[in-house]
């Protein structure tokens, strides 16, 4: 039995929810959710608000495992049965390797600099990517630092908006479609964009799975026994996710334990679900104030476009740029999380799995490889011609929203039996990641019928 190493204050905790924000803060906030209101109002509000909490019963389950255990919950499905980690990481490379964040923050880029080609500018940044996270001395370190630079550009965005753009009416709209229309789905949005939309609000798919390694990396926990994943090419120490701790459940550990569990709580519902909730619910705002009953808007990016130079006119230029700066920026560094997050998942598992203890073949080794790899395959995809951004992030989010239904069921068995008694899970967090397995399942399920009648 491994005692439970003391709680941190809680300060010294923040960072998991702002990376899984920062990551989660791109595709869904700024297009796609947007683009959903433009062409369908508000009426989706509550439906945002409904995936976000669903979101925070899952992450905490897979925060849950790792706290008590200090291995991944990709590594603990695998304890079972090894497939479940090997369609787990060929779901996340299915769900990343499509560059729609990447491609979309370039297309934006071209609106702020006046012209070039998306899909080089997007092959040059995913290279600039690729080498940031090959010499980072701790990975994990910087990928938090750039998404919490990005959040608070972001939140400064929204701070603008509100004072200059927003105007009280629209407020009020926004406030009577989520209570009058709740439940309801306006008629122009399909369920495929519904599930895309689903996927793309906060985190989704293998996006939510990798906050195991993130907090792990932090320390939480048991996780706190495990050393951090570094790179090769910089680092000293390397990362060992093969471990399973055993929990001392005595009563000093206990304590801890109830400590542990109420801050990481805290801190992930208010760096990641509050945070995610107030981003969708302003740029869904600014999107009703500016596009509603516009029809000109295309099924691509280029509505962007539209919504800047409407800013333009009715505030100035400035915001505008602002406006496409923050957008591109935010895209790219999404991109880099997501690279971040297939790298670690598949790195974990194959090293734990396939790969114990290889001195050529560690775990920084395998998650730069991934990282390449994902960076050369979507390069590919790119170069032979599949450059639509919207595209692209409707066939990533769609997938994450079956991949979430997948290990949500998984995650029942995990925290219910693998677990020590006096942790598991029980109660009213059992009822809710049942009930989110049942909102996951409803809309694939909707999804698949309404193509099956399409044929």
């Amino acid at each position: 039995m491994t005692p439970l190493p003391p709680p941190v204050p809680l300060r010294r905790m923040l960072g998991p929810g702002v990376v899984a924000v920062g990551i989660g803060m791109a595709a869904g906030e700024i297009i796609l959710w947007p683009y959903l209101t433009a062409i369908g109002g508000l009426g989706l509000l509550w439906l945002a608000i409904t995936t976000l909490l669903v979101q925070f019963v899952i992450n905490m389950e897979i925060e849950r495992y790792t706290l008590a255990t200090g291995q991944t919950v990709v590594a603990g499905f695998s304890r079972w049965w090894k497939g479940w980690g090997i369609i787990i990481c060929l779901a996340g490379a299915f769900q990343y390797v499509w560059p729609g964040w990447a491609t979309s923050g370039s297309t934006v880029f071209t609106y702020l600099i006046g012209g070039g080609d998306p899909v080089w500018i997007t092959v040059l940044v995913l290279i600039l990517i690729g080498a940031l996270l090959s010499i980072s001395k701790v990975v994990y370190t910087t990928v938090e630092r750039v998404e919490t630079v990005k959040v608070a550009l972001t939140l400064f965005f929204l701070l603008v908006v509100v004072v200059f753009v927003i105007s009280l009416s629209t407020w009020g709209s926004g406030a009577r479609a989520a209570v009058v229309e709740f439940g309801q789905i306006p008629p122009e949005i399909t369920f495929v964009l519904l599930l895309s939309a689903i996927g793309a609000a906060g985190a989704g798919g293998v996006h939510n799975l990798v906050l195991s390694n993130w907090i792990r990396d932090k320390g939480y926990g048991m996780g706190a026994h495990v050393p951090r994943l570094v790179s090769p090419i910089t680092g000293r120490v390397e990362a060992a996710g093969t471990d399973r701790f055993d929990l001392d459940v005595g009563a000093d550990n206990l304590a801890r334990w109830k400590i542990w569990w109420r801050r990481a709580n805290i801190e992930h519902g208010v760096t990641f679900v509050a945070v995610c909730l107030l981003t969708i619910t302003i740029m869904s705002l600014l999107a009703y104030e500016t596009l509603f009953g516009r029809d000109d808007l295309k099924n691509d990016p280029s509505f962007l476009r539209i919504e800047g130079d409407i800013l333009a006119d009715r505030v100035g230029v400035w915001l505008k740029l602002l406006f496409f700066a923050i957008a591109a920026v935010s895209l790219w560094a999404a991109a880099m999380g997501l690279l971040d997050i297939i790298g670690r998942v598949a790195a974990d598992f194959v090293s734990r799995s396939y790969l114990p203890g290889s001195p050529r073949w560690t775990e920084p080794r395998l998650y730069l490889a991934v990282v390449w790899a994902e960076i050369i395959l979507g390069s590919l995809i790119l170069l032979a011609g599949f450059t639509q951004p919207l595209g692209l992030l409707i066939v990533s989010t769609c997938a994450a929203s079956v991949v979430t239904l997948l290990y949500s069921i998984l995650l029942v068995r995990l925290n219910t039996r693998d677990l020590p008694s006096p942790v598991r899970l029980r109660g009213w967090r059992l009822i809710g990641l049942l009930l989110a397995i049942a909102f996951y399942g409803f809309f694939a399920l909707a999804m698949v019928i309404t193509q099956l009648q399409k044929l």
